[in-house]
């Protein structure tokens, strides 16, 4: 930390981390302490978005690039309707924002929200300690500033796994969001109708519903507990499962929503709604090292051989062999699981496995950083899942594709029937996504 350039800026501030390692700093938010699982971002923009994922529910997050503000905040960046992480850590923070579109400064607007904030910390030995000893308990107080202290509250506070972080974001009623005039107008045109989506709202992102918006959907957004038999009374075209905070083995209720409606209409889950419909499908989850939080991780999609570069935040994700055994003659021959998934890349193979309850399903998505599964298909009954964030809020727009996958499943369940669905309907081209969405 350089005294010069902190000093006398704002009050000291102390981050701890359950191991005893302790970050002096000076405050950059509000006032106060905060508790919870310690994670870094990669993602060189989109700090408001972040902020304010609910799926940011109890964790402190590092960015990782140095400064952090620049551009100020405003109104169209808010993902939700407030922030739901505990703390946020940063290098530099920027009181004098410089853009046109700012309506105010990030550190005013954590003090606003009330999310204790600390920069002058050295992120990068900070998120080298995160990927060498895995995501851990935290703390940031401006109010303790004894290390010995803050440590043993720190190691006295309970994981981010004893709780249902999911039932603290998840909106307590339904709301409806109308479909795009145009992309309905477009379908209409072309012989089609509009479509409704039921999602199951665990933390969903504005820019999800933005982006089934745009695909022609109406969206009925409902709470995270809500019975199949409700969403079923909707009569839609689809369900959607969204991302959403914490451990997935602690929202019971969604996973058994989707292990009633598998099967019975086309479902599409991000995140943790891929998640819980690996679950619902039989499969283990697990959680990992330090996770996927930023967006610029490297995914490919096994069915087109195109790499994504794609918006992530999770902590834990599907075990892929834990979904059954391999199908040789539709997984090249192999019978036996690869634990870096990898190999399948190398071999060019979109692998099947056979699951007890759901039949076959393919892995159709690989993370090139970590051989970890980012994506797969049911192929005997319309679902399809991403461990991503396919709205790019904030991010890349590799992955809008994935909304016309999810259209044209539902519109193959409507017009053709569940014995007719082709399974290429997950096989676009990145540029035929991209030209979707050009005026997104």
């Amino acid at each position: 930390m350089n005294p010069l350039v902190f000093a006398g800026r704002q009050a000291r501030a102390l981050l701890v981390l359950e191991d005893g390692t302790c970050f002096p700093g000076y405050s950059c938010g509000a006032s106060g302490e905060a508790f919870g699982e310690i994670v870094f971002n990669t993602s060189m923009v989109g700090y408001q978005e972040i902020v304010t994922d609910p799926s940011y529910a109890g964790q402190i997050v590092t960015l990782t690039y140095p400064q952090v503000g620049n551009y100020g905040v405003n109104e169209a960046a808010m993902q939700s309707g407030g922030t739901a992480l505990r703390g946020l850590v940063v290098r530099d923070m920027c009181r004098t924002p410089s853009n046109w579109q700012s309506a105010g400064s990030f550190p005013s607007f954590l003090s606003e929200h009330g999310v204790v904030a600390i920069e002058g910390v050295d992120t990068r030995a900070l998120t080298l300690k995160i990927r060498s000893a895995g995501a851990m308990r935290a703390a940031i107080s401006t109010t303790d500033l004894d290390p010995e202290s803050l440590v043993a509250r720190v190691a006295a506070s309970p994981s981010i796994s004893a709780h249902n972080y999911v039932a603290d974001v998840s909106p307590r009623s339904e709301r409806t969001v109308p479909a795009d005039p145009d992309a309905v107008a477009a379908r209409l045109e072309a012989g089609l109708p509009a479509l409704r989506v039921v999602a199951y709202d665990c933390g969903e992102k504005r820019g999800i519903e933005e982006g089934l918006a745009l695909s022609g959907c109406e969206v009925v957004a409902v709470p995270f507990d809500t019975p199949a038999a409700r969403v079923l009374s909707l009569e839609p075209d689809g369900v959607f499962f969204s991302n959403g905070p914490g451990d997935p083995q602690q929202v019971t209720q969604t996973a058994r929503a989707a292990e009633d409606l598998l099967g019975k209409l086309p479902v599409f889950g991000i995140c943790l709604g891929n998640q819980l419909i690996s679950l619902a499908a039989g499969a283990a989850i697990e959680k990992l090292p330090f996770g996927h939080h930023g967006g610029n991780e490297p995914v490919m999609n096994l069915l087109t051989r195109r790499v994504e570069i794609t918006a992530q935040n999770h902590n834990y994700g599907l075990v892929f062999d834990s979904m059954g055994p391999l199908v040789p003659e539709l997984s090249g021959e192999a019978s036996e699981h690869a634990r870096d998934l990898r190999r399948w890349v190398e071999l060019g193979v979109s692998p099947v496995v056979q699951t007890p309850r759901l039949g076959r399903v393919r892995l159709t998505h690989v993370n090139l950083n970590d051989g970890t599964p980012e994506g797969i298909q049911f192929l005997d009954v319309p679902a399809f899942s991403v461990q991503y964030h396919p709205e790019s809020r904030p991010g890349p727009h590799d992955s809008r594709y994935l909304f016309e996958a999810f259209v044209r499943l539902m519109d193959a369940w409507r017009e053709e029937g569940p014995e007719a669905i082709s399974p290429d309907y997950l096989a676009i081209d990145l540029r035929e996504g991209r030209s979707n969405h050009a005026e997104a």
